[in-house]
């Protein structure tokens, strides 16, 4: 695998080393000790999928808060995706930052999200499946969520947003003093 830092200290792509002959391609997704070595957390509790009918669905962005605070990799099972991270660590330089990519199955490439970070995606394809890598298991009790068009954030959707959850609708915008007031509740 191949560790690629983005403009968010602590965020990363991750690129497959694909070895390819007439049959096809295998490729690591995953090794603890690659993920070590490099500082990132590799341990996993969890994973998950998500299945998207239709392109131009929304899902996020969402966090799990301290003590349950997670990292993830997500990457494109099928189709593609545009997939976001927004720094919420009210202590970071990049506090507020958001850093997007297009994860498909050609490309092979995954995101490193660690904690202190919300996460969304926006399909870009019909029939998109996305893999997530978890590090703690999922706590209905911790899991947290801001608005996709929070104007704080301002994070740049390549589209129009046909489908997305009620609930993530319903998120009150941030407000930047809601979010100093998270301040030793979210990981740093």
């Amino acid at each position: 695998m191949r560790f690629l830092p983005t403009s968010l200290a602590g965020v990363h792509l991750l690129e497959q080393e694909r070895h390819a002959d007439a049959r096809g391609y295998f490729a690591r997704t995953w090794c603890t000790h690659e993920m070590q070595a490099q500082g990132l957390v590799g341990e996993l509790s969890q994973c998950s999928v998500s299945f998207n009918h239709k392109k131009r669905t929304l899902r996020g962005l969402h966090y799990q808060a301290p003590p349950y605070a997670e990292v993830k990799v997500v990457r494109c099972a099928r189709g593609a995706l545009f997939d976001v991270a927004v720094d919420i660590r009210p202590d970071s330089p990049s506090f507020r930052q958001w850093v997007g990519v297009e994860l498909t199955v050609d490309n092979g490439r995954a995101l490193y999200i660690p904690k202190g970070f919300a996460h969304g995606f926006y399909t870009l394809q019909d029939a998109t499946e996305v893999e997530y890598f978890i590090s703690t298991e999922y706590r209905p009790e911790a899991a947290r969520g801001l608005r996709y068009d929070d104007a704080m954030f301002a994070v740049s959707w390549p589209g129009p947003v046909d489908i997305i959850a009620e609930r993530d609708k319903q998120y009150p915008d941030a407000t930047l003093a809601a979010l100093q007031e998270m301040r030793g509740r979210l990981p740093v």
